[in-house]
C-alpha cells in the first residue's frame, strides 16, 4: 500500500512563494512518474505538473514559468516549488503516481491560500 504525505503548504501574499512536499513509501519510488495535482473549492481536481522517472518535466500553462516538480528518488520525495502565486492558485494541493490516481489512493494533500 503506497503512502503519500504532502506538506509545505500555508497562507502567502499574492507575489509569495511555497515549496510543496511529498513523501512516499511503500512503493519502488524511483521507477514511478509522479504528478502534483490541485483542487480548488467547487472545482475538479486538475493535474499541473509532472515528472518522469527519468526527470523529465511538464507543467499545466497555467503554472508554466512558475512552478517547477523536482524529484530526490533517495528520500522517496517529489516537490513543487511555486513561485508568483495568484490568488486563482489557491487549492489544496496532492501527487500522485498513475497507479495512484487510477486506484483513487489519495493522500491528505495540503492547503495552498494566496491572499491578494
Amino acid at each position: 500500500q503506497v503512502q503519500l504525505l504532502e506538506s509545505g503548504g500555508g497562507l502567502v501574499q499574492a507575489g509569495g512563494s511555497l515549496r510543496l512536499s511529498c513523501a512516499a513509501s511503500g512503493s519502488i519510488f524511483s521507477a514511478d512518474d509522479m504528478g502534483w495535482y490541485r483542487q480548488a473549492p467547487g472545482k475538479q481536481r486538475e493535474l499541473v505538473a509532472v515528472i518522469s522517472s527519468g526527470g523529465v518535466t511538464n507543467y499545466a500553462d497555467s503554472v508554466k514559468g512558475r512552478f517547477t516538480i523536482s524529484r530526490d528518488n533517495a528520500k522517496s520525495t517529489v516537490y513543487l516549488q511555486v513561485n508568483s502565486l495568484k490568488p486563482q492558485d489557491t487549492a489544496v494541493y496532492y501527487c500522485n503516481s498513475p497507479l495512484g490516481v487510477a486506484r483513487g489512493s489519495w493522500g491528505q494533500g495540503t492547503q495552498v491560500t494566496v491572499s491578494s
